[in-house]
């Protein structure tokens, strides 16, 4: 009898303490609570998310619009990871003093250097506003009358709800439009750049390594705050002083285990979670591996000129990366879709789905769902795929392309807004145009422009071409256009730009490069944007009704956590290995003996520092290390995305013990569809990034800002 009460006890537990999900701070009480307190958590909800009282969710700002951060001194000391701190630094870089290769330290606040433009958003409270922004749109019957009427509402909504003069108001929307949320936000606008190491340690394993388990990349970087003498936002001025957080994390060096609770709190940038089966299908089978096939072309080209030249490598170094973390993204997300046999558990879901449907006798409000959404992905196939070929190969791989669409656009504006228009727009792209132009070189672009016109030509489908790439010498159209286009330099560009619109817009229709580039967009523009938007706005509608009826016959236990769209979220789980073959088994930690290992001495992505080799030889790993090793990387369960790059991973008392840079290859499919046995989240371990602060940069005036949490063995 006791027996079974055992196992009647160790299942309830086990079914209340589920993971995934990426949840709203400000809901966590309930089910959530119990849940993490069922996996180990030791804190409370309040004390993660509180509008009265400092809380965790203080300390947790974005990036720079793309990332997350977390807050780990009283003196606006901030940590995220070496890639989202990527181009601040390599902007700082010359070739004389190359901080991606050779790191930076600032040794004392005067040395830190300013980053414009650079931002950082705090949350100050989140409010639930749906019935205001949803007020008078049950009445209207088109789709984009509701979606217009929903701005209006947005709008008028965040221009008047109550905050401080130096906040914001952003409302956005949940479940596919069904629930809305207000953001009151601070965003801070002086920021500086207070260390990194060099990209031997915070990239190492590069783009080989990068998606996969297991990793050793020291993927960290420091910035600071600065804040007015009110401790308020404000632009950069000598006179700002540190920014006073409300909260930071103490960070924890007491040790990890597997089966350890942590949990990760950032800005998650895009999930899809709840798309029916047939969408799913045509990810997997028609839009992930075209896309896969662009970006892999052009990479092989960008990669054979940065191995050749160290100046091509700094011009290119954060086009590359950025390239390459959605191409290998997609190809890990198909693999693990496939794997997890997702499409065949989305048909169940819609099998057990449809008989809730006929059991609430909801047949005529939610009957038609499925087969309505079979019928619009059918007829939306060729249009997302030639939306994709035209967005990965004219806007973002080929950048004479991509340049020339700006201009492109400078044009629409002349002939929708009119002169004054026009005239703004261009001043400000031809003196804001430097940046692009100092990254760009031409023949690296020659080469990339060959490969994917060709792919364009003979992969998109072909109703949707312009005239002009009908049957192409991909060869002969390379050589016409850089020889004669005056967008493949600064110099020339700007000339394209001088004299009145009349002058400008004839100069820019006699261009070989810009007459490509128009050919494309109005062929895009006539042929695919109408039908694909239409089709789209409709199954942006199936969408929301199919979320609603979810919502509605779920039972209230039903874990239905909303996508990912940006705004600051929270998830949980354990530190745990994973099987992602048969006959191989993932354990769950990294160590400095796995630097080692993967050492190739001059190779690009695995060399490493003399002092780091130097510091393993002797084993000089301070308090950091344990039991003569050196802890570098761990994974865990936590569900997580793009956005969640620089997150802090925290354990069962809220400290910080890593920082979340990655996923494994295979579980790159939990933007679509997550699963705990194979998605696992990578953190880089904090007693690392102390380890490479402390014994390899010797920045002993970071190390004192901080609040280190000893192991309880040690002074």
């Amino acid at each position: 009898m006791k027996f079974i009460k055992l196992l009647l006890v160790l299942f309830v537990i086990q079914t209340q303490a589920q993971q995934g999900g990426m949840w709203i701070p400000s809901l966590l009480k309930g089910m959530n609570e119990t849940e993490m307190k069922n996996l180990g958590m030791k804190v409370s909800a309040e004390e993660i998310y509180s509008v009265n009282h400092s809380s965790m969710k203080d300390a947790v700002p974005q990036f720079d619009g793309g990332c997350t951060a977390e807050m780990i001194s009283d003196k606006g000391l901030l940590l995220t990871n070496h890639h989202c701190g990527f181009d601040a630094i390599q902007n700082h870089s010359t070739v004389e003093h190359d901080y991606l290769r050779d790191g930076f330290w600032a040794y004392k606040m005067e040395d830190e250097l300013t980053n414009p433009n650079m931002v950082v958003m705090f949350v100050v409270r989140i409010e639930d506003v749906t019935t205001k922004v949803l007020e008078g749109v049950a009445t209207l019957t088109s789709e984009a009358d509701k979606q217009k009427k929903i701005q209006e509402n947005s709008t008028s909504l965040s221009n008047s709800l109550p905050k401080e003069s130096w906040q914001e108001n952003k409302i956005r929307t949940f479940y596919d439009g069904n629930q809305y949320l207000l953001f009151v936000t601070e965003t801070f606008k002086d920021i500086r750049f207070v260390g990194a190491p060099p990209s031997s340690i915070g990239k190492f394993g590069s783009d080989t390594d990068n998606w996969v388990w297991p990793r050793h990349t020291g993927d960290f970087s420091l910035f600071r705050i600065y804040a007015d003498k009110n401790n308020r936002p404000a632009a950069y001025s000598a006179e700002n002083v540190p920014y006073k957080p409300k909260h930071f994390f103490p960070i924890s060096i007491a040790g990890l285990k597997e089966n350890d609770f942590t949990m990760v709190l950032g800005y998650p940038g895009r999930t899809t979670e709840y798309l029916p089966s047939v969408a799913v299908d045509q990810i997997v089978s028609t839009l992930n591996p075209a896309k896969i096939e662009v970006r892999d072309a052009a990479l092989k080209v960008q990669d054979r000129f940065m191995r050749k030249d160290q100046a091509i490598k700094i011009q290119y170094a954060s086009k590359y990366a950025s390239v390459a973390n959605y191409w290998k993204k997609w190809m890990g997300e198909t693999k693990g879709l496939k794997k997890a046999n997702a499409v065949a558990a989305k048909q169940k879901f819609e099998k057990d789905f449809q008989e809730k449907v006929v059991k609430a006798g909801k047949q005529a409000e939610y009957g038609n769902l499925l087969s309505d959404f079979e019928k619009n992905y059918t007829a939306i196939k060729d249009y997302a795929l030639a939306r994709d070929y035209f967005t990965e190969v004219a806007l973002r791989n080929t950048e004479i392309l991509s340049v020339g669409y700006k201009l492109y656009q400078l044009e629409q504006i002349l002939n929708t807004k009119g002169e004054q228009s026009f005239t703004d727009r261009k001043n400000t792209l031809s003196k804001g145009i430097d940046d692009f132009y100092k990254d760009y070189n031409v023949d690296v672009d020659r080469n990339v422009f060959e490969q994917l016109i060709n792919l364009y030509a003979t992969k998109s489908p072909k109703q949707f071409l312009p005239e002009t790439l009908n049957n192409i010498d991909a060869s002969k159209l390379t050589s016409d256009i850089f020889s004669n286009s005056k967008l493949t330099s600064l110099e020339n560009f700007r000339s394209l730009l001088e004299g009145d619109s009349k002058a400008v817009i004839e100069k820019l229709n006699a261009d070989k490069g810009y007459q490509l580039i128009k050919s494309m967009a109005d062929a895009y523009a006539k042929n695919v944007t109408p039908k694909y938007d239409e089709l789209n706005l409709k199954n942006i509608a199936l969408q929301r009704t199919y979320m609603k009826a979810i919502l509605e016959l779920s039972p209230k236990s039903a874990r239905i956590f909303p996508d990912a769209n940006s705004t600051l979220r929270v998830t949980y789980g354990k530190i745990k290995g994973y099987k992602p073959n048969d006959a191989v088994y993932y354990e769950p930690f990294t160590t400095l003996d796995g630097v080692m290992e993967k050492y190739v001495p001059g190779d690009y992505e695995f060399d490493v520092p003399k002092k780091l080799i130097d510091l393993y030889n002797t084993k000089d790993y301070g308090k950091y290390g344990v039991n003569g090793k050196m802890p570098v990387c761990f994974i865990a369960t936590n569900h997580t995305t793009g956005g969640n790059s620089g997150s802090p991973a925290l354990d069962a008392k809220g400290n910080l013990i890593g920082l979340n840079f990655d996923r494994v290859w295979e579980g790159t499919m939990s933007d679509v569809y997550y699963s705990p046995d194979i998605c696992r989240n990578i953190m880089v371990d904090a007693r690392y990034v102390l380890f490479i602060i402390d014994k390899f940069a010797g920045a002993q005036n970071i190390i004192n800002e901080l609040k280190i949490i000893q192991p309880a063995n040690k002074k």
